[in-house]
């Protein structure tokens, strides 16, 4: 079976992709699952990896990232396209795309009819509290409606920031308890927000130093560095947007407004804001997203990922930020 998996819900994606890694035999399930980067891929390494054996397990699970948004046009996607079609029933292939695709694209048209197409968007509005409420009842707790909408308020729509504060309130609400807003006030703080926007401070002073032990900070206080990698994307998506309210001339409360911010986090946002450039930021996320599938793909520890980060944007020269 073929698979394409895609849209900016990451937890969504992960979950959905942790669900075909399951139908492995947990014991040898390393044994028989390749990842590719779509990057790089050439038709040669997916034929590959489609057709090896199976490994004391019916099925082989070949997992590409990024391959549409990467693929030329023309005989490389033409080729992709064709290969797909005599991909071994011993094989599942997975293609996995981390932002939207283009619906014109000559391999979604042939997934579209030919494989298992799956869309996971950013959730928002009635959607998204249902999805909370939902998720509170996996963690054995209830959540009240005002205490959903006020998680939203401080976490955003990001599913993955979500899930580990509703972890948060789960374990301090205990099972089979309630999650009432206080609890959110009480718990889901500025503070983590706060140190972002200092480390962020740090890394735009290239003050290598200060950004190391700003990286460690957030460490020591409970969040896994792929986490903090995660939340410093995220920042940096708002810091572009951001960026472009300034330039239109945007004040901090019709900011906050626009992107759904409190009023302190916009006007510390438009603060950091003018510390960048638009190409930096961009340059920045794209390396997060680089580091991103390097941890996915094995290639690197997260932690050794966020340090690399740091060092790199420290070593930079600063350009003149754009006002």
């Amino acid at each position: 079976m073929i698979y394409l998996l895609y849209g900016p819900n990451e937890l969504a994606r992960s979950e959905a992709l942790a669900e075909l890694r399951a139908h492995l035999p947990a014991e040898v399930a390393d044994l028989n699952i390749s990842v590719l980067d779509g990057r790089k891929l050439t038709i040669e390494q997916l034929v590959a990896a489609c057709e090896a054996h199976p490994f004391l397990a019916e099925r082989r699970l070949v997992i590409v990232y990024d391959a549409l948004k990467h693929s030329k046009a023309g005989k490389a996607r033409e080729e992709l396209r064709d290969y797909c079609e005599r991909v071994p029933a011993t094989c599942d292939l997975v293609f996995v795309e981390q932002e939207e695709v283009d619906r014109r694209h000559l391999l979604f048209t042939y997934l579209s009819k030919r494989g298992v197409v799956r869309e996971f968007p950013l959730l928002s509005g009635q959607e998204l509290l249902r999805w909370i409420e939902r998720r509170a009842r996996l963690l054995e707790v209830t959540i009240e409606p005002a205490a959903a909408q006020r998680l939203v308020d401080l976490a955003g729509n990001e599913s993955r920031l979500l899930a580990n504060e509703l972890a948060k309130l789960a374990n301090y609400a205990g099972k089979g308890g309630r999650i009432d807003l206080a609890a959110v006030e009480r718990l889901v703080t500025d503070q983590q927000e706060q140190n972002l926007f200092t480390f962020l401070d740090d890394l735009s002073g290239r003050r290598l130093g200060s950004a190391l032990r700003g990286a460690r900070a957030l460490i020591e206080d409970g969040e896994a560095p792929s986490y903090v990698l995660f939340m410093l994307a995220r920042q940096i998506r708002i810091l572009l947007h951001v960026k472009q309210l300034l330039g239109q001339r945007k004040r901090s409360d019709d900011i906050a407004s626009a992107l759904g911010l409190k009023p302190f986090v916009a006007r510390k946002a438009a603060d950091q804001a003018r510390n960048f450039t638009a190409t930096e930021l961009i340059a920045a996320h794209d390396r997060l997203l680089e580091l991103d599938h390097a941890i996915k793909t094995g290639k690197i520890q997260a932690e050794t990922a966020l340090e690399l980060f740091v060092v790199e944007m420290c070593q930079t020269q600063p350009a003149r930020a754009e006002r």
